[in-house]
């Protein structure tokens, strides 16, 4: 984290028309019932959204392990412009080429430094209508950043794989990301959005933005749906699946993390975290700071509602 479904309607029913003409001293006679009036034909239903998969603790954590060596390798950080940086991105897109999707190296300048981001999209889906899932993938240079950002990532990267293993074929362009030197002020994502030309900024329906989603602790689960750039529809979606399972959120505004540079430029965002932990910006900072239960089950409602929002255009 930056320092600081149309419904069918259905014609029911016919009309009987009696006709009793009964004259003095003269039996009565019935007229013939008038035809019934047409049933209007039923509209087709919009196709359901496949029922979402889900991960275990066992395919979410070795992704934060593979972080923590990284960052162990490259003197306990994997903060913009080091070394530690570069192979957290290259760890990355090797299990995203593998599982079949399309990725991109999209570089920028920080610091007299060169950044990356990485984005990856999956084949198919309506590219007018583009959904984002994205979370920043550098840590600050005190510390590995396994919790801020390495849960998010590893979460957006755990719905990646398993978008691939189900084969789903979403309504929606489905395209992840995962961006560089955030904590530096949010300039991976700022320098995507920039770059974005007028139509390809259009297309984009909806980014959700995942930052810090293993803490320790965690009671309730921060949900961005209030105030301006937020989408409500999207929050609402996250809100539901939490409620579902007993679990508590709180509605938060857009602000501290990416989804600020999407709000800067017109697109609505949600996403979600689990509040800052005690270590936050620290080296201890490390895997032991990532709570495992907490961490499946943000990412099993990540997976949960991108299957749900994936499904129709909006």
């Amino acid at each position: 984290m930056k320092s600081s479904l149309p419904l069918a309607a259905r014609a029911l029913g016919a009309a009987l028309v009696l006709s009793l003409l009964p004259a003095a001293g003269s039996a009565a006679s019935a007229a013939p019932a008038a035809p019934a009036a047409p049933t209007a034909p039923t509209a087709p239903a919009a196709p359901a959204a496949p029922t979402a998969p889900t991960v275990s603790e066992r395919e979410v954590m070795p992704h934060l392990l593979a972080l923590q060596r990284i960052a162990d390798r490259n003197g306990g950080t994997r903060a913009h412009g080091t070394p530690g940086y570069a192979e957290s991105v290259a760890y990355v897109r090797r299990a995203l080429d593998r599982a079949g999707f399309r990725t991109e190296l999209r570089r920028f300048e920080h610091g007299g430094r060169a950044g990356w981001n990485l984005v990856a999209d999956w084949p198919g889906g309506d590219p007018e209508h583009v959904l984002l899932v994205g979370a920043h993938l550098d840590s600050v240079a005190e510390g590995p950043g396994i919790n801020d950002n390495g849960s998010g990532s590893a979460a957006v990267l755990a719905t990646a794989l398993r978008v691939a293993e189900s084969g789903l074929r979403p309504a929606r362009h489905l395209r992840f990301a995962w961006w560089g030197a955030e904590e530096l002020g949010l300039v991976g994502s700022a320098d995507y959005v920039g770059k974005l030309s007028d139509r390809e900024r259009g297309a984009i329906d909806l980014y959700l933005n995942f930052d810090q989603t293993g803490s320790r602790g965690t009671r309730q689960w921060l949900v961005v749906q209030d105030g301006p750039g937020a989408d409500e529809a999207a929050g609402r979606a996250f809100a539901s699946w939490f409620a579902a399972r007993g679990l508590a959120t709180f509605d938060v505004g857009v602000g501290g993390s990416d989804n600020e540079s999407f709000g800067a430029a017109g697109i609505p965002s949600s996403g979600f975290s689990t509040g800052i932990s005690d270590c936050i910006h620290e080296a201890c900072d490390d895997l032991a700071n990532v709570d495992p239960a907490t961490e499946t089950v943000s990412t099993n409602a990540l997976i949960g509602v991108v299957w749900q929002l994936a499904a129709a255009r909006s």
